[in-house]
């Protein structure tokens, strides 16, 4: 079978893993920094199976991490409160 790839590179990274309790519940995540983000960051939420490419305005853009992590508004506080810190 023949693949077209647009890019197949291999780049090291640095990953932080970092689990924390919250007024609501507990957050897992894996935090990986790459050049191929932009100055931005991949948070992926180990619990829920979910990730985004998240920068200091995705951070601030109402109802973004709501979405992308699928939880209310308050079960996010902590974890918007988490990656203010963590990219400034």
């Amino acid at each position: 079978m023949e693949r077209f790839f647009l890019y197949d590179d291999v780049e090291d990274t640095k990953t932080r893993f970092v689990s924390f309790a919250g007024k609501s519940q507990r957050y897992d995540l894996a935090i990986l920094q790459s050049s191929r983000f932009f100055g931005k960051v991949l948070v992926l939420d180990i619990q829920f199976g979910r990730f985004a490419i998240i920068g200091a305005d995705d951070v601030e853009e109402p109802g973004y991490l709501e979405h992308v992590y699928n939880r209310t508004e308050a079960d996010t506080e902590d974890l918007r409160e988490y990656l203010r810190e963590l990219l400034s």
